[in-house]
């Protein structure tokens, strides 16, 4: 048995440690979460609901204690967590008054007496998760799941383990307060050492029925070839390196604002913030000028000061990752309009960066860049930006900006993506599906495809009085 340390990136200083769950450990609360499950399957919509309002309540209640965790833990600005922490509430209430209609049977019309399509709960789900959205990650797998009668696992990421461990103490409050089985939903404390190797064994253990992720592409390669060899369902969101896509007579000014939104959110640790910017050869001048002189603006410092836009990164070894990719893209070309090096105030610090003169064979174009970093493109016309646009191996969202909706549109249907937003920066919501294609993972979370993606779609058949098919047909 093993420990868990979180640590935080603002001061380096160690916020607290946890023991890691032995095999044993791990095997109860599996067989407590199916037992859960069992039980959970056959409650009427009226104490489905009244959970998720109850989890809505106690997001509500303890929202400054759990977004001042999220700053400790992981460094995201607190204005930023307080948040995070109302769209998980408004998330879990969207959930409690849309899950019937959802999940309601579909009545089609047969020979038989009567026959429907029903979607009903495939039983525990283990979820894996990242650190950069600790309580939405969670909130939008566990409150559709939940809506739908599965029981929850939890596998968070080592580094917010005190997130995990809240996000436990919500969902049993508001089970407790409702009357559901409290081990609906359990955290799973897992030896980082053997991470690959006991997330593999939870997949597999016959009373876990499907696994979703959210992360990397190898860490979504690996919990999917388990899931494959076990033949369980797997939903995967991975990364991304999504365009924001600025035509020759969009609003420069406007486009420009939105684009720090869209990239430095979360210090811009984002999967589906927008990390290449694609802009026509005849703006691109002005768009840089505008975007860099904003960047230079943002407030850098300590992430617990209301005032604070960037805070730290979430572990040193991003701060490393960055510095490589912007130093590698300089070296070939790139131009730093503004920040470009880490910065040495002490944690995890890499100042708001905007490279110009960018091309496609630079690292800030090839790879996703999980931090401050902007990269800015030229294109010569609408083709040259689609294509560039598309030439990527993720898919996840794509933005596109033009006065002109039916033009921007025309650009956005040739780029491979999970979400095209036109005039809008890039973001989830609980009313739409959302997801990727390519190697940004497939499955949906979310919406009414998203709450379907862990039920079994079953079809019923009464049969007419004295009658049957003449022979079966399969």
């Amino acid at each position: 048995m093993g420990t868990l340390t979180s640590t935080s990136p603002t001061t380096g200083e160690v916020l607290a440690t946890w023991p890691t769950f032995t095999a044993e450990q791990v095997d109860a609360a599996v067989r407590a979460a199916h037992a859960a499950a069992i039980s959970w399957r056959t409650t009427d919509w009226a104490q489905r609901t009244a959970l998720l309002e109850a989890v809505a309540d106690e997001l509500t209640a303890r929202r400054r204690e759990l977004a001042a965790l999220m700053t400790d833990e992981m460094g995201k600005p607190v204005a930023e967590a307080l948040a995070e922490i109302d769209k998980c509430a408004w998330t879990t209430r969207f959930y409690a008054e849309k899950a019937p209609e959802f999940l309601a049977d579909r009545v089609v019309e047969t020979p038989a007496a009567r026959s429907w399509v029903s979607h009903e709960p495939v039983g525990v789900v283990l979820a894996v998760m990242p650190w950069n959205f600790p309580f939405w990650q969670v909130v939008r797998f566990a409150a559709p799941a939940l809506a739908a009668g599965n029981a929850a696992l939890l596998k968070h990421a080592p580094s917010v383990t005190g997130c995990a461990l809240a996000a436990e103490e919500v969902f049993r409050a508001a089970a407790a307060a409702v009357g559901a089985p409290e081990a609906l939903f359990t955290t799973l404390l897992v030896d980082e050492t053997e991470v690959a190797e006991a997330t593999a064994r939870i997949i597999e253990h016959p009373l876990v029925a499907a696994v979703t992720l959210t992360g990397s592409e190898r860490a979504g390669a690996a919990v999917a070839a388990v899931a494959a060899r076990a033949i369980k369902k797997s939903v995967l969101e991975l990364g991304g390196s999504d365009p924001f896509v600025v035509l020759d007579d969009a609003d420069v000014a406007l486009a420009a604002r939105m684009a720090v939104r869209s990239r430095f959110l979360n210090s811009g640790q984002s999967c589906l913030a927008a990390k290449r910017f694609i802009v026509a050869d005849s703006i691109a001048d002005e768009f840089t000028h505008r975007f860099g002189a904003a960047v230079a603006e943002l407030t850098v410092g300590d992430p617990h000061d209301p005032s604070t836009q960037v805070g730290p990164l979430a572990r040193v070894e991003q701060v490393t990752a960055i510095e490589r990719q912007v130093d590698e893209s300089v070296a070939a070309g790139a131009t730093v309009v503004t920040g470009g090096k880490r910065l040495e105030e002490g944690g995890a610090f890499f100042a708001p960066t905007v490279l110009a003169d960018v091309t496609s064979e630079m690292a800030v174009f090839r790879e996703e860049t999980f931090g401050p970093v902007a990269a800015v493109i030229r294109a010569v016309d609408d083709d040259h930006a689609a294509r560039l646009a598309d030439d990527s191996p993720f898919g996840l969202g794509a933005s596109v900006w033009s006065r002109d909706v039916d033009r921007a549109l025309a650009v956005g249907r040739r780029i491979t993506s999970g979400a095209l937003f036109v005039n809008a920066v890039v973001a989830s919501d609980a009313r739409l599906p959302f997801g990727g294609t390519r190697r940004s993972g497939y499955g949906r979370e979310l919406s009414e495809e998203g709450i379907r993606e862990f039920t079994n779609v079953r079809s019923v058949w009464i049969g007419a009085e004295a009658s049957a098919p003449e022979e079966p047909v399969e």
